[in-house]
Protein backbone atom coordinates (compact mmCIF):
# COMPACT_ATOMS: atom_id res chain seq x y z
CA UNK A 1 0.00 0.00 0.00
CA UNK A 2 1.45 3.40 -0.81
CA UNK A 3 2.53 5.08 2.03
CA UNK A 4 1.24 9.04 2.47
CA UNK A 5 5.02 10.05 1.73
CA UNK A 6 5.09 8.48 -0.92
CA UNK A 7 1.95 9.90 -2.20
CA UNK A 8 3.13 13.23 -2.06
CA UNK A 9 6.66 11.97 -3.83
CA UNK A 10 4.27 11.15 -6.56
CA UNK A 11 1.84 13.83 -6.76
CA UNK A 12 3.69 16.93 -5.58
CA UNK A 13 1.72 19.84 -4.11
CA UNK A 14 2.55 23.49 -5.07
CA UNK A 15 3.19 26.04 -2.26
CA UNK A 16 3.21 29.39 -1.31
CA UNK A 17 6.16 31.14 0.96
CA UNK A 18 5.18 33.78 2.88
CA UNK A 19 7.44 36.67 4.60
CA UNK A 20 6.04 37.13 7.90
CA UNK A 21 6.41 40.94 8.73
CA UNK A 22 5.77 43.48 6.67
CA UNK A 23 3.88 41.13 4.13
CA UNK A 24 1.20 39.05 6.52
CA UNK A 25 1.37 41.17 9.39
CA UNK A 26 2.44 44.55 10.27
CA UNK A 27 5.97 45.19 10.59
CA UNK A 28 6.41 46.70 13.99
CA UNK A 29 10.04 45.51 14.84
CA UNK A 30 10.92 42.97 16.62
CA UNK A 31 7.42 41.23 18.53
CA UNK A 32 7.60 39.29 21.78
CA UNK A 33 4.01 39.03 22.60
CA UNK A 34 1.24 38.13 20.54
CA UNK A 35 -0.64 41.39 21.25
CA UNK A 36 1.97 43.59 19.20
CA UNK A 37 0.04 41.74 15.97
CA UNK A 38 -1.38 43.67 13.67
CA UNK A 39 -2.42 41.58 10.67
CA UNK A 40 -2.93 43.75 7.03
CA UNK A 41 -6.75 43.74 6.01
CA UNK A 42 -6.14 42.11 3.11
CA UNK A 43 -4.05 38.96 4.66
CA UNK A 44 -7.14 36.73 5.31
CA UNK A 45 -9.28 36.90 2.54
CA UNK A 46 -5.87 36.84 0.30
CA UNK A 47 -4.72 33.46 2.27
CA UNK A 48 -8.17 31.91 2.38
CA UNK A 49 -7.85 31.85 -1.38
CA UNK A 50 -4.40 30.76 -2.09
CA UNK A 51 -4.99 27.45 0.79
CA UNK A 52 -8.04 26.53 -1.91
CA UNK A 53 -4.69 25.53 -4.18
CA UNK A 54 -1.84 25.95 -2.56
CA UNK A 55 -0.08 24.58 0.81
CA UNK A 56 1.15 27.67 2.82
CA UNK A 57 4.04 28.21 4.54
CA UNK A 58 5.98 31.42 6.56
CA UNK A 59 9.47 31.87 6.22
CA UNK A 60 10.79 34.79 8.66
CA UNK A 61 14.01 36.01 9.22
CA UNK A 62 14.46 37.35 13.20
CA UNK A 63 17.46 38.65 13.94
CA UNK A 64 16.45 39.76 17.20
CA UNK A 65 17.11 36.25 18.88
CA UNK A 66 20.92 36.63 18.29
CA UNK A 67 21.12 40.25 19.50
CA UNK A 68 19.21 39.47 22.44
CA UNK A 69 16.23 41.62 21.70
CA UNK A 70 13.87 38.64 21.63
CA UNK A 71 13.97 35.19 22.60
CA UNK A 72 12.75 31.99 20.54
CA UNK A 73 9.97 31.90 22.97
CA UNK A 74 8.78 35.14 22.62
CA UNK A 75 9.08 34.37 18.53
CA UNK A 76 7.32 30.90 19.08
CA UNK A 77 4.58 32.73 21.26
CA UNK A 78 3.82 35.19 18.10
CA UNK A 79 4.10 32.64 15.37
CA UNK A 80 2.02 29.99 17.46
CA UNK A 81 -0.92 32.97 17.41
CA UNK A 82 -0.36 34.05 13.74
CA UNK A 83 -0.76 30.48 12.91
CA UNK A 84 -3.71 29.55 15.33
CA UNK A 85 -5.69 33.21 14.10
CA UNK A 86 -5.19 32.09 10.39
CA UNK A 87 -6.50 28.80 10.67
CA UNK A 88 -9.11 29.51 12.65
CA UNK A 89 -10.13 31.59 9.69
CA UNK A 90 -9.48 28.83 6.91
CA UNK A 91 -5.86 29.72 5.56
CA UNK A 92 -4.02 27.16 7.65
CA UNK A 93 -0.01 27.12 7.94
CA UNK A 94 1.04 23.95 7.36
CA UNK A 95 4.28 25.08 9.11
CA UNK A 96 6.58 28.00 10.00
CA UNK A 97 10.51 27.90 9.38
CA UNK A 98 12.10 30.77 11.23
CA UNK A 99 15.96 31.88 11.46
CA UNK A 100 17.28 33.12 14.10
CA UNK A 101 20.51 34.31 13.35
CA UNK A 102 22.09 37.46 12.14
CA UNK A 103 23.54 38.11 8.75
CA UNK A 104 27.16 37.93 9.12
CA UNK A 105 26.93 34.56 11.29
CA UNK A 106 26.82 32.82 7.51
CA UNK A 107 24.24 30.16 8.95
CA UNK A 108 21.84 28.12 5.70
CA UNK A 109 18.73 29.02 7.19
CA UNK A 110 19.04 32.78 6.59
CA UNK A 111 17.36 33.92 3.50
CA UNK A 112 18.00 34.08 0.93
CA UNK A 113 19.43 30.42 1.66
CA UNK A 114 16.99 28.02 0.43
CA UNK A 115 17.25 26.01 3.34
CA UNK A 116 13.86 26.09 4.55
CA UNK A 117 11.72 25.50 0.80
CA UNK A 118 14.32 22.32 0.46
CA UNK A 119 13.09 20.94 3.94
CA UNK A 120 9.71 22.02 2.67
CA UNK A 121 10.29 20.38 -0.62
CA UNK A 122 11.46 16.48 1.51
CA UNK A 123 8.70 16.84 4.01
CA UNK A 124 6.31 18.13 2.45
CA UNK A 125 6.53 16.98 -1.40
CA UNK A 126 6.54 20.49 -2.59
CA UNK A 127 7.06 20.98 -5.98
CA UNK A 128 9.36 24.51 -5.64
CA UNK A 129 9.09 24.86 -9.71
CA UNK A 130 5.63 24.71 -9.32
CA UNK A 131 5.64 27.15 -6.07
CA UNK A 132 5.97 31.16 -5.04
CA UNK A 133 7.22 33.35 -2.31
CA UNK A 134 6.16 36.41 -1.25
CA UNK A 135 7.52 39.09 0.34
CA UNK A 136 8.74 42.86 1.41
CA UNK A 137 12.71 42.11 1.10
CA UNK A 138 15.17 41.69 -1.82
CA UNK A 139 16.12 38.69 0.24
CA UNK A 140 12.60 36.66 -0.95
CA UNK A 141 12.92 37.37 -4.45
CA UNK A 142 16.43 35.98 -4.86
CA UNK A 143 15.30 32.95 -2.57
CA UNK A 144 12.49 32.34 -4.98
CA UNK A 145 15.18 32.44 -7.79
CA UNK A 146 17.48 29.81 -5.99
CA UNK A 147 14.97 27.20 -6.15
CA UNK A 148 13.01 27.81 -9.44
CA UNK A 149 10.05 29.42 -7.96
CA UNK A 150 8.40 32.82 -9.41
CA UNK A 151 9.28 35.81 -6.39
CA UNK A 152 6.92 38.66 -5.83
CA UNK A 153 7.72 41.65 -4.37
CA UNK A 154 5.45 43.57 -1.88
CA UNK A 155 5.75 47.29 -1.70
CA UNK A 156 4.05 46.54 1.92
CA UNK A 157 6.28 46.67 5.10
CA UNK A 158 10.06 47.77 3.65
CA UNK A 159 9.51 47.17 0.40
CA UNK A 160 9.27 50.73 -1.31
CA UNK A 161 12.72 51.22 0.61
CA UNK A 162 14.20 48.36 -1.20
CA UNK A 163 12.92 48.75 -4.57
CA UNK A 164 15.31 50.06 -6.15
CA UNK A 165 17.59 46.63 -5.16
CA UNK A 166 15.59 44.50 -7.20
CA UNK A 167 16.35 42.88 -10.86
CA UNK A 168 14.55 44.36 -13.60
CA UNK A 169 12.54 41.45 -14.33
CA UNK A 170 10.78 41.14 -10.82
CA UNK A 171 6.83 40.94 -9.86
CA UNK A 172 6.18 44.08 -7.96
CA UNK A 173 3.37 44.50 -6.26
CA UNK A 174 1.49 46.67 -3.94
CA UNK A 175 0.14 44.34 -1.10
CA UNK A 176 -0.87 40.82 -0.39
CA UNK A 177 -4.33 40.77 -1.64
CA UNK A 178 -2.31 41.94 -5.61
CA UNK A 179 0.11 39.41 -4.57
CA UNK A 180 -2.72 36.79 -4.27
CA UNK A 181 -4.08 37.87 -7.78
CA UNK A 182 -0.72 37.23 -9.34
CA UNK A 183 0.18 33.47 -7.77
CA UNK A 184 -3.70 33.08 -9.03
CA UNK A 185 -3.36 33.35 -12.34
CA UNK A 186 0.27 32.67 -13.29
CA UNK A 187 -0.44 29.24 -10.93
CA UNK A 188 -3.64 28.54 -13.65
CA UNK A 189 -1.34 29.00 -16.41
CA UNK A 190 1.61 26.50 -15.04
CA UNK A 191 -1.21 24.23 -14.70
CA UNK A 192 -2.44 24.83 -17.89
CA UNK A 193 0.83 24.17 -19.37
CA UNK A 194 1.65 20.98 -17.67
CA UNK A 195 -2.30 19.67 -18.79
CA UNK A 196 -1.03 20.23 -22.16
CA UNK A 197 2.68 18.54 -21.86
CA UNK A 198 0.95 15.24 -20.40
CA UNK A 199 -1.70 15.15 -23.08
CA UNK A 200 0.98 15.49 -25.71
CA UNK A 201 3.27 12.88 -24.00
CA UNK A 202 -0.04 10.41 -23.96
CA UNK A 203 -0.71 8.24 -27.43
CA UNK A 204 -4.13 7.15 -25.56
CA UNK A 205 -5.43 10.69 -24.97
CA UNK A 206 -7.88 12.11 -27.58
CA UNK A 207 -6.90 14.63 -29.68
CA UNK A 208 -8.49 18.01 -28.60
Amino acid sequence: MPTQASNRQEHPRAAVFLDRDGTIIEDRGDLSDPAQVVFFKDTVPALRRLAEKFALFVVTNQSGVAKGTITIEDVQRVNDYVEKYLAINGAPIAATYVCPHQRYSDCQCIKPNPYFLKKAEREFGIDLRRSFVIGDHPHDVELATRVEATGIYLLSGHGMKHRADLPVQTIVVDGIREATEQVLTRGSGQQTERQTANWGASPATPER
